[in-house]
């Protein structure tokens, strides 16, 4: 490979939640004063979803460049150049692109859906949510006082999840759900929804006139092979749709804070610009020379990431099928996160991260406290980083697992 994915980098001691958060993170230890086995530089993380490989030199270089210019002062996405990068960007990988008037930017596709779901939401209203999911859309909710409907996913008879339509069509007919979260690809299970899945969905919305909010953050993150179909491309016409992308989490550059929002509904996308310009009117000039560095010259550097990642997860795959055969886990279609059920061997362990934490020194995530609903004996790996420490992480959970 042109890009080396073998090479360790040490981040200690730069601000990472990664390494010098996860304490307050996972176990609300803020003061670092619960003991473990292990010394916080020896653990294994496998948890927080944000990648150990360097930055595609590409995007380092934007930024060098930008910061040559010598002055950081207030910014907004103003140039053309940047509309035009994405556009070619999402035509190349998808088939779609957004015109311009839909733009809207925010600091993260989090801090958006926190502004969307108070606006769209009375504090009656439900929203609809595939669980498991990603915390923070609970989170959102919560903050805001507003409630949730849990959609559950189900496993098919080979394992892969799948979405329980009628059951979905169901929520959405309480007169008080106004609102789905949708996702896509799904965190956690990795699943890329299907074209047909994708219009059986947009059906039911528009049948019932929700809002949807689609995040489709990890869409460039696919397996080799498979292809992201765009929400907007399946309702091009229906104007509640919000889409939220970002090049920050398949580039590795979480930290720049950056996110593209989409609104069509001209009510709801002059309120999100008088909010934004009133409170979070600037992005960071680096974040935008950053993201258009990733839509312009980045493919190469991540094709090359997709083919390390398959092959991480056919290491885990077989690593577990061989070491722990009553484990349940699918290689996913997306996402560089393995969502993977352990429920046969911990069923009796009332708190799984601190448990591997202790007994492997293996830093995860998992269950319904982190992931909502629905999650109950899982725990999400992150497979973004040098085989060499996946290899080490398995080595110690499978350890742990056996002998607990």
């Amino acid at each position: 490979m042109k890009y080396n994915f073998d090479e360790i980098i040490d981040r200690r001691h730069t601000n990472a939640l990664n390494t010098d958060g996860f304490r307050g993170y996972i176990f609300h230890d803020f003061e670092g004063k619960k003991i473990f086995p292990f010394k916080d530089e020896e653990f294994v993380r496998m948890w927080i979803a944000d990648m150990e490989f360097a930055m595609c030199p590409h995007i380092i270089d934007a930024i060098k460049e930008r910061l040559d210019k010598r002055i950081i002062g207030y910014s907004q996405v103003f140039e053309q150049s940047f509309y035009d990068a994405y556009n070619e960007w999402s035509e190349k990988m998808y088939g779609w692109t957004y015109p311009r008037k839909d733009f809207c930017f925010s600091l993260g596709i989090i801090p958006a859906l926190f502004k969307l779901t108070e606006f769209l939401l009375t504090d009656n209203e439900y929203a609809i949510v595939n669980t498991p999911a990603y915390g923070y859309f609970q989170h959102a909710l919560n903050y805001n006082g507003k409630k949730a409907l849990y959609n559950k996913l189900v496993r098919d008879e080979k394992g892969r999840w799948q979405i329980d339509f009628a059951a979905l069509e169901r929520d959405a007919a309480n007169p008080m759900a106004k609102l789905l979260i949708w996702c896509n690809p799904h965190n956690p299970t990795g699943r890329v929804w299907t074209e047909e899945e994708l219009k059986k969905v947009a059906a039911i919305v528009e049948k019932y006139n929700l809002w949807i909010i689609s995040d489709e953050i990890h869409c460039d993150l696919l397996r080799q092979g498979q292809r992201h179909i765009p929400m907007a491309k399946i309702m091009p016409g229906y104007d509640k749709l919000i889409a939220c992308t970002s090049a920050s989490k398949c580039f590795n550059m979480a930290g720049m804070m950056f996110a593209e929002i989409f609104i069509r509904d001209e009510v709801l996308h002059d309120w999100y610009i008088t909010y934004t310009n009133s409170y979070a009117m600037n992005v960071n000039p680096l974040s935008i020379a950053a993201h258009e560095a990733a839509y312009r010259h980045g493919y190469e550097w991540l094709d090359q990431l997709k083919t390390y990642l398959d092959e991480n997860f056919a290491f885990v795959k077989e690593t577990l099928d061989k070491e722990l055969p009553e484990t349940h886990f699918e290689i996913p279609e997306a996402t560089y996160l393995a969502w993977v059920n352990l429920g046969a061997y911990m069923a009796d362990v009332e708190d799984i991260p601190d448990f591997f934490a202790n007994k492997a020194g293996v830093l995860l995530e998992g269950g319904n406290a982190l992931f909502v609903d629905n999650a109950e004996g899982y725990v999400r790996l992150n497979l973004a980083m040098p085989r060499s420490m996946i290899e080490d992480g398995l080595k110690r959970i499978v350890a742990a697992v056996k002998h607990k």
